[in-house]
C-alpha cells in the first residue's frame, strides 16, 4: 500500500544521528542522500521492503509535526521494542504515553512504545504479540 514516509525536519544533521541509532535498531543501515532539483537534502533509509526518509522542507517553511500523525516501525519482539524506545530517548527523543510495554486492544495483544523525534514527530514501535 504505502511506498514510503517522510518526515521534515529543521536540522538535518540532528535528525540523522537519531534515526541513524534508531532505525539501526531494526537492521536499518545508512541512508541514501539524495539532493532535490530545488537543493534540498532527503535521507531515505532503507530495509525490509520499507523506506523511511527525512528531508529538509521544499518549501523552505519550518517543519513541523502533524497533529495526530504517528508513524510506526514493526519490531521483531518486546525487547527490540523497548530497545528502539531507550536508543531513541538517548539520542534526543522524548518518551510519551504510556511507559513501554503490553497492550490489550480489539485488535488484539501488541508490545508498544511512543516517542517523538528530536523534531516533535511521534513515532511508534510495534511488536504484535
Amino acid at each position: 500500500m504505502l511506498n514510503h514516509v517522510m518526515l521534515g525536519t529543521n536540522d538535518l544533521d540532528r535528525s540523522k544521528r537519531f534515526y541513524d541509532a534508531v532505525l539501526g535498531v531494526l537492521g536499518a543501515g545508512q541512508p541514501l542522500r539524495n539532493v532535490a532539483a530545488s537543493g534540498h537534502v532527503r535521507l531515505f533509509y532503507r530495509h525490509a521492503g520499507s523506506t523511511f526518509a527525512i528531508s529538509q522542507p521544499i518549501d523552505d517553511a519550518a517543519a513541523t509535526p502533524g497533529n495526530g500523525s504517528t508513524v510506526a516501525f514493526r519490531c521483531d519482539s518486546a525487547e527490540q521494542v523497548q530497545r528502539f524506545h531507550d536508543v531513541a530517548v538517548a539520542h534526543g527523543g522524548v518518551s510519551i504515553e504510556a511507559a513501554p510495554g503490553p497492550r490489550e486492544s480489539d485488535l488484539g495483544r501488541m508490545v508498544l512504545a511512543y516517542v517523538r523525534d528530536p523534531d516533535g514527530n511521534k513515532l511508534c514501535a510495534i511488536c504484535r504479540a
